[in-house]
């Protein structure tokens, strides 16, 4: 059994659980989300909380009742509260739009590959996936915002993948509560 896995999750009002054969279905005001459950994990529903539990064939499996447990809890947040994440872009000259169903950033890159070849261009794109909303404020500070955990913690990782912060100046994409260790430049080196 796992620590985790023991803690009942509470369902606030205006969200319903439903389980359908080895699925799991949470409907909210945000949205809905699924997700399909192993062999070795039990879901009790109660008034106002979730028991996850294992089966009785699978006791040794402690890892995989934390993990749904907190799979389950995530989903249940998302559809009533949701996610977000944030972004700031530090440099000279970076910034970024939203134009439709695609994320433009101006990250100082001189070209860009296309089919093999070098294409001058000074930005990147991003696609935005179905069920994610992502703002600009300010030109340089991006908030993402969505009901499945997962996919906006995967989505920000990308972008912050674009350009991440370097350790001499700065510069890059970052979450507004990191830390980048700054180098000393050749001429501090030489002092």
């Amino acid at each position: 059994m796992s620590r985790k896995g023991k803690n009942p999750i509470p369902v606030p009002k205006g969200v319903a659980v439903e389980i359908k054969g080895n699925e799991i279905h949470v409907n909210g005001p945000k949205g809905a989300l699924n997700l399909k459950l192993l062999p070795a994990i039990e879901v009790e529903i109660q008034t106002e909380q979730l028991n996850v539990k294992l089966a009785e064939t699978h006791q040794n499996d402690g890892a995989i009742h934390g993990l749904y447990r907190s799979l389950i809890d995530n989903m249940v947040v998302g559809v009533s509260q949701g996610f977000e994440k944030k972004l700031e872009m530090i440099g000279v000259g970076y910034r970024a739009s939203v134009q439709g169903e695609i994320l433009d950033l101006q990250v100082g890159f001189s070209f860009v590959e296309k089919n093999g070849q070098r294409v001058s261009q000074k930005r990147s794109q991003v696609a935005i996936p179905k069920g994610i909303q992502i703002k600009v404020e300010k030109n340089t500070l991006i908030t993402i915002n969505g009901i499945d955990k997962q996919q906006v913690g995967q989505i920000a990782a990308e972008i912050r993948a674009i350009r991440p912060p370097e350790p001499y100046k700065g510069k890059g994409i970052r979450y507004p509560n990191e830390h980048v260790r700054k180098k000393a430049g050749k001429a501090a080196a030489k002092k």
